[in-house]
């Protein structure tokens, strides 16, 4: 299967990178590194993930960073071209997904913590599927993402670009149990920053 190259940067980067003396080395990296889809390796990489980071922007390019966990595999590789996550019931705010449905531009970022200690940038375009509209056109989609859990939305992502995020200051996080659930020392999520809790961060510091 051949692939067009993907486009070297924006004009920002590239006059920066004039400015900061990095267009060679930069060159050197769109070209060994960017990818306008998912090798086999970055796909099995995904496959293994259970979070990923967002980036995303309204329709006047304010910005918003978020957050999604599930199963290994939960960002589900539709093929070398297109990723799809399900969107599940939240706070009911659909930050994201309004953004999306407002600029359909999409960051993604994978991190190994645990293992390889490496990112994955995918970036691309999304669309936002009713979950039975997405199963229309891919009948593939798994069917139990999270046991007792029904997506409102899908993700729906065709990816433009995809490149690494190197190991060089990925901490390493070590695994442990997740603490219980109703933890009396532990606020509510809603307390959490919206009342004072000098006590919980001098524990921290």
């Amino acid at each position: 299967m051949i692939f067009p190259p993907p486009s070297s940067g924006s004009a920002g980067e590239r006059r920066l990178q004039q400015q900061l003396g990095t267009a060679e080395r930069a060159a050197r990296f769109y070209d060994q590194q960017v990818r306008s889809h998912l090798t086999d390796e970055m796909r099995e990489f995904i496959g293994c993930q259970s979070m990923v980071f967002l980036a995303t922007a309204d329709g006047h390019g304010e910005c918003d960073a978020s957050f999604r966990a599930g199963p290994p595999g939960f960002v589900h590789v539709i093929d070398y071209r297109t990723l799809a996550y399900p969107e599940f019931r939240g706070n009911g705010v659909l930050a994201s997904a309004g953004n999306m449905s407002e600029n359909p531009h999409l960051g993604m970022l994978f991190v190994d913590f645990t293992h390889h200690h490496v990112g994955l940038h995918v970036n691309g375009v999304a669309r936002l599927y009713e979950d039975t509209e997405l199963r229309r056109v891919h009948p593939g989609l798994p069917t139990d993402v999270a046991p007792g859990r029904g997506p409102q939305l899908w993700v729906h992502l065709t990816v433009q670009e995809a490149y690494i995020h190197c190991s060089k200051y990925i901490p390493h996080l070590e695994p442990a149990p997740r603490p219980p659930a109703h933890d009396p020392a532990r606020p509510r999520d809603a307390d959490y920053f919206t009342k004072r809790r000098t006590a919980v961060w001098s524990g921290l510091s």
